[in-house]
């Protein structure tokens, strides 16, 4: 299968650990960033190529020798000081400074944006290099420690667990330790001046003056947070943080323990539930369970899409097969001409795609039965947490856990263009 993102990422190596150290000066939009990768060789290695965006690479270390390397195109090729043998472990650092600039996309640039009074880290899925040295593939997963030094006034929030702060002068720093794998479009820095809040059990940062709308707006995250708990199984990380940055976004972002929204999703009328419980649901489908390769992305998006489902449903709202009657009959009216298995990059983050991955969801639901399909969805989110999946995995998850032919319906659903009947 074509990749769909040729241009990043690389097969030849792995890397378990990034330690990022981040100095960001918001007046002028400058990082001077040191990356330390711990790679893993998967084949005898004498160059090793990391994705990067319109830095000035300063100095690349392997080992602690100095290795030659030219970084041009998006690419930072490293002439490794000796050959690694397959299975060979080398810390890799890189010295970089410049202005952060988001990547190019279909979608608009990605990755390092400034806001009006801040900065956010919107990655997926190629935005990653626009801030740090990276493997660039959601195949490539490990565990992180982002440190971020600036401006006092402003908060800084990452992926992970916050294990210091200190204050130097007009500075503060502040350290994440990331320790469950996290594919590189996951990671994420939020910087803005937040204050900091419980709500409903979970901590959400957000510009003082909108505190009331977020109360409310999140006031019934613990609830989804036990729904989803009961459907999916175990919340696999050991926080979750929702950022409301102090700018309008067009869509919320989603990175690994947290999830971003903008303040037109605030509006003190929950109007925009629906994306709370899709945004949370990815921690499960997405960054607990992430897809190989960009081509099985129902895997996340039908699957968090059916979880607005599943809200609506256990809060008192429309249930699913309701949502599923209204959705299909809207699908029958649109062009179907993508597989949804492989729906190509211009359609990658097409609505039928996110709407007939949830729709593909519900078929197997009515299929097996609630008992069987939430046991189902309940064990292979624990079989296979914090680790890559497929869709070619899936089906035989699913297989698994009935005497049912289950191939036919979910090759009509994944692998034809024409949209099948609900059962």
């Amino acid at each position: 299968m074509t990749p769909y993102f040729p241009g990043h990422g690389d097969h030849r190596y792995m890397v378990s650990h990034y330690d990022l150290a981040l100095k960001y000066r918001l007046a002028n939009n400058r990082i001077d960033g040191t990356a330390l990768l711990t790679v893993t060789a998967a084949e005898p290695l004498s160059m090793l190529d990391l994705d990067l965006g319109r830095f000035r690479v300063e100095g690349v270390t392997v080992d602690g020798v100095p290795a030659r390397h030219v970084h041009d195109q998006g690419k930072l090729r490293v002439a490794l000081p000796w050959s690694l043998a397959a299975g060979a472990v080398a810390g890799v650092e890189v010295r970089y400074a410049g202005r952060p600039v988001p990547v190019p996309s279909p979608w608009g640039g990605l990755g390092w944006e400034e806001l009006s009074d801040g900065a956010l880290v919107a990655g997926q899925p190629v935005g990653a290099p626009s801030w740090f040295p990276c493997n660039d593939r959601p195949g490539d997963k490990a565990s992180y420690r982002i440190s971020v030094t600036t401006a006092s006034p402003y908060q800084v929030i990452a992926n992970g667990v916050l294990t210091d702060q200190r204050r130097s002068g007009g500075n503060t720093t502040w350290v994440y330790d990331q320790p469950e794998p996290m594919a590189s479009y996951l990671a994420s820095v939020q910087i803005g001046r937040y204050r900091v809040a419980e709500v409903a059990g979970t901590r959400v940062a957000h510009p003082v003056r909108l505190a009331t709308r977020v109360r409310h707006d999140f006031g019934r995250q613990g609830e989804m947070m036990a729904v989803f708990t009961d459907r999916f199984g175990p919340y696999p990380f050991s926080g979750y943080v929702v950022v409301v940055a102090d700018d309008d976004l067009d869509i919320p972002v989603e990175a690994q323990g947290m999830s971003i929204f903008g303040r037109n999703h605030v509006d003190g009328r929950r109007g925009s539930e629906r994306l709370v419980a899709h945004e949370l649901a990815h921690q499960w489908f997405g960054n607990s369970l992430t897809l190989s390769r960009w081509s099985d992305i129902w895997l996340q998006e039908g699957f968090a899409t059916y979880a607005e489902w599943l809200w609506s449903e256990a809060s008192g709202g429309q249930p699913a097969a309701a949502h599923a009657r209204r959705w299909h009959q809207r699908l029958t009216a649109l062009p179907q001409d993508f597989v949804l298995a492989d729906p190509g990059v211009d359609t990658l983050f097409d609505d039928r795609v996110y709407k007939r991955g949830a729709l593909t969801v519900h078929a197997l639901r009515r299929t097996l039965g609630d008992e069987v399909f939430f046991l189902m969805l309940r064990d292979w989110t624990a079989g296979r947490r914090h680790a890559n999946v497929t869709t070619q995995d899936f089906a035989a998850h699913v297989q698994r856990h009935t005497t049912q032919p289950v191939g036919p319906l979910l090759s009509d659903w994944l692998h034809d263009k024409p949209l099948p009947p609900l059962p």
